[in-house]
């Protein structure tokens, strides 16, 4: 949603095909039916992999006539896998994912074989490219790193919270790390707060084990904006992950909204984050050592005041508009090669493109919509 608004921003006519589990969040979205959660590398990923997204993306393919489609995770069950059959027009190809994928070994090869039709591939990071070299073959690709609308958490104005609170918020799940940092919340003096977003199978089990302290708020499922609000009022930002992280998005948000991270030392997160620099960084799933940073942060304003500073300069790294206008590069190279007798401009700005998206279409509040009329 962040690259469709950056690009129509400088122009372009996007679309974003993908499952919808509720209304269309802008008039630029074109739902393709409800997801259904997958169980996928240790987390649930919203895919939409029944026969009525499929009919519905064949029509929308046919009907639209896109210069180029962009496809987030070629390879998953459902629109992209469905487009990458249909191949009617160049394809971008984006791997997010890192880890391991049973499903991928069992279908290496039919799916190698739907990979050929990709035209030009990208990967977030070099966590991606492992898994994507595993499952989709070549040796062709470009390292694009994720980008954020860096404004979007800059400008939001900050929730009005305690001054020693920390914020967590990402699915409540193993992986995430969220057990280990109420282990190591106890730890700390009883002036400090703790915030925690979303929810996940481990939610009820979490809070009954620490029912009864009230400096542990759980807020449930957040907006977009609401999750930009409280990451700009919070003291610090705490992402524990033990494992599973292809890049951290999560991390630059929080830079770019000017809140101090701690986080584990993940390769994933290494991307974005240099320990004692921009972030503190510690060894998964140490109690002690996620503590101690965290103390850090609360107790010397000095550092706290130096990670703003230094995580703000990173986020700008990771700009939307940089990673819009890479993209914006590839298609018009493949959509010149398709239409060879039209002009550069006329033939990508009149008809730009298509994003078939493996994961939900996300419903945001009215004040963080797009300008585009409903």
């Amino acid at each position: 949603m962040g690259l469709a608004r950056e690009l129509r921003s400088m122009g372009y006519e996007v679309r974003v095909l993908g499952p919808c589990d509720e209304p269309p969040p802008t008039s630029f979205v074109s739902p393709l039916g409800n997801s259904l959660p997958t169980a996928s590398n240790g987390s649930i990923a919203p895919i939409a992999p029944d026969p009525a997204a499929q009919f519905r993306t064949i029509r929308l393919l046919r009907d639209e006539d896109f210069d180029v489609l962009h496809l987030h995770e070629p390879l998953a069950p459902g629109p992209t896998e469905t487009a990458l059959f249909l191949h009617p027009a160049p394809i971008v190809a984006t791997f997010h994912a890192a880890g391991v994928s049973y499903g991928y070994r069992f279908f290496q090869r039919p799916l190698r074989k739907l990979a050929e039709a990709i035209d030009h591939r990208v990967v977030v990071s070099k966590d991606a490219l492992e898994l994507a070299l595993a499952r989709a073959g070549s040796e062709q690709y470009e390292v694009l790193f994720n980008g954020i609308e860096i404004p979007r958490f800059r400008d939001v104005e900050p929730q009005p919270l305690p001054p020693r609170t920390i914020f967590f918020c990402g699915r409540h799940e193993e992986r995430k790390g969220l057990g280990v940092l109420l282990a190591a919340f106890e730890r700390l003096p009883d002036d400090v707060w703790l915030l925690i977003g979303s929810d996940g199978p481990d939610t009820k089990r979490l809070r009954a084990q620490v029912a009864g302290n009230e400096r542990i708020q759980w807020l449930g499922r957040l907006s977009d904006f609401e999750k930009r609000s409280y990451l700009r009022g919070a003291a610090v930002f705490c992402a524990p992950s033990l494992r599973g992280e292809s890049f951290g998005v999560v991390l630059i948000e929080a830079m770019a909204a000017r809140v101090p991270v701690v986080a584990s030392s993940l390769d994933g997160y290494l991307n974005v984050a240099t320990d004692e620099v921009d972030a503190l960084l510690g060894e998964p799933g140490d109690v002690d050592q996620l503590a101690e940073a965290l103390r850090r942060v609360l107790d010397e304003p000095g550092l706290a005041d130096r990670l703003r500073a230094a995580g703000a300069c990173r986020a700008e790294h990771f700009s939307m508009t940089t990673l819009a206008t890479r993209y914006a590069e590839i298609y018009q190279e493949l959509a010149v090669d398709r239409h060879p007798t039209v002009s550069r401009w006329s033939s990508i700005r009149n008809r730009m493109m298509g994003a078939a998206f493996a994961g939900r279409a996300k419903h945001e509040p009215a004040a963080t919509r797009s300008h585009t009329p409903l």
